[in-house]
């Protein structure tokens, strides 16, 4: 069976430029980058080129970038070892929307003894920054946020947010991992002091992430061992990850122009004709401010676990905007703290890439619709 990929909030295609880069290394270049020999520091070359790569991408200094394993360890060294040198501040901003790398890094440390505020959003998921300013106190030891939204793809207004913590002067932690290779993204005009980076959310591999500290900030290491990453994280760089990483930051550099000429129409060609083939459906989050790549669609009284698993069934990869606790439908946060209704909750999210195809569009609207109308005569509305 073909298989229709429409799940690139999940993970990405590795490039195959990517692949190849760390072949190259696994087979080739596998030195360690921390040996005095001239094997071993080619390793360090090829890391320290692919940190080149990544800061073009964002536009910062090679400096400011730490290789760690993904996404969650950087947003759990951000904002632990961003408090560290915040005491005796013992309130941490955040937003009721995130990622669980940064919802239960808050969690454990609201156990902990800290003050953890959790800002609203409307029913287009988008932040309440009057509430945001309130709480941008000088008591506040650390703002961590998402740019975008990894479920409805709504972006936050991260440079007024930025702004404002700047102004009150608070640090702020970005989570990154959805923007990149989908907006342009430049770190070195905003006033952002720490951010969480993801590999394989813009096809490189997984397992390997970066964090990007603004010179001059503060921050102490979860990772302690030898002096690698400028000390700030120990251990032996994962060089094929981190070549790979630099590929493919390389490339969503050079193709981002296509997230806005070609991804973005065709995701809403997707979100157009599903809204006119089938009836009670809508979308959630901002459409307006969004992703070029994302959609979040809800069908009414419906429960979201039969539709991706007819989906798969045809070989359509999608993700749930709820997620199943004890056999009942369980709302997500994200939907549940736009106020949906309870008969809108289950959405599916459809998430798209620059190698999605107008063939995989094409086949997701050949299926879904027949999808749905069988569920209905099963699962009528008000069962």
């Amino acid at each position: 069976m073909d298989l229709t990929y429409l799940d690139s909030n999940a993970t990405t295609q590795p490039a195959p430029e990517v692949v190849a880069a760390m072949t190259q290394c696994l087979t080739e270049t596998w030195g360690n980058p921390s040996s005095a020999h001239r094997f071993g520091q080619e390793a360090r070359r090829k890391i320290d080129e692919a940190r080149e790569q990544l800061a073009a991408l964002i536009n910062c200094t090679s400096r400011e970038l730490t290789f760690l394993s993904g996404g969650t360890e950087a947003t759990n060294t951000s904002i632990r070892g961003l408090l560290t040198a915040r005491t005796p501040r013992r309130k941490i901003v955040t937003s009721k929307v995130e990622h669980s790398a940064t919802k239960e890094t808050c969690g454990l440390l609201g156990r902990e003894g800290f003050e953890i505020v959790e800002i609203g959003v409307d029913r287009a998921g988008q932040l309440d920054f009057d509430e945001l300013l309130k709480h941008i106190t000088d008591d506040t030891a650390l703002v961590t946020m998402m740019w975008a939204n990894n479920e409805t793809g709504t972006l936050f207004p991260m440079e007024k947010i930025a702004a404002a913590c700047k102004e009150k002067r608070v640090p702020i932690h970005v989570d990154l991992t959805q923007c990149l290779g989908k907006i342009p993204v430049d770190l070195t005009a905003m006033s952002i002091d720490a951010a969480t980076i993801a590999a394989h959310k813009f096809h490189g591999p997984k397992g390997i992430g970066a964090l990007y500290t603004r010179k001059g900030m503060r921050l102490r290491s979860l990772v302690l061992g030898g002096p690698q990453e400028n000390s700030k994280r120990g251990g032996t760089e994962n060089v094929p990850g981190i070549v790979g990483m630099g590929v493919a930051a390389k490339l969503a550099k050079e193709n981002l122009g296509l997230m806005t000429s070609r991804v973005a129409p065709l995701r809403d060609r997707l979100e157009a004709s599903i809204l006119e083939q089938i009836s009670d459906t809508r979308v959630n989050g901002d459409v307006e401010n969004r992703l070029p790549n994302t959609t979040n669609i809800s069908f009414k009284q419906l429960a979201v676990e039969p539709i991706l698993l007819a989906l798969s069934e045809q070989g359509i990869c999608a993700s749930a905007g709820s997620a199943c606790s004890s056999g009942s439908l369980e709302p997500s946060h994200v939907i549940r703290a736009m106020g949906t209704e309870p008969e809108w909750t289950g959405a599916i999210r459809l998430s798209l890439s620059r190698y999605t195809t107008d063939a995989e569009v094409d086949k997701c609207l050949s299926v879904l619709p027949g999808i749905i109308e069988k569920l209905r005569r099963v699962m009528p509305v008000g069962a």
